[in-house]
């Protein structure tokens, strides 16, 4: 790889980290997968309002798709950040709702108030 590519790709991890860290809950989607729409939809009915990156639709969706899995997120979609960190996939966030630790990690945010 050469070095201004690399140097692209940290760029582009950063860029996605910081807009990670932004907002209590942040999720990578793209519009057109279901179990995206799933996870959405999940925090949604619990009265969390994620902010939502919809990869196939932004300018640079395909670098910030590349970052995520350079950054651990397979599959790259849904990855969700709460708190600023990432806690996983769809697989992952669905696990934590099961056994009760996403509504700890939503408040815990300040995501969710209940």
């Amino acid at each position: 790889m050469t070095q201004i590519y690399v140097s692209s790709l940290l760029k582009m991890e950063t860029n996605v980290l910081k807009l990670a860290a932004q907002n209590a809950v942040v999720i990578f989607s793209k519009s057109t997968c279901c179990m995206c729409h799933a996870i959405k939809r999940l925090f949604y009915e619990q009265g969390v309002n994620p902010t939502v990156y919809e990869l196939d639709e932004q300018r640079h969706g395909r670098e910030m798709e590349q970052a995520l899995k350079r950054l651990g997120c397979t599959p790259s979609v849904p990855a969700v950040f709460v708190g600023g960190k990432f806690i996983g996939t769809a697989h992952d966030v669905l696990t934590l709702q099961l056994d009760g630790s996403l509504k700890k990690m939503l408040k815990a945010a300040g995501a969710l108030w209940l």
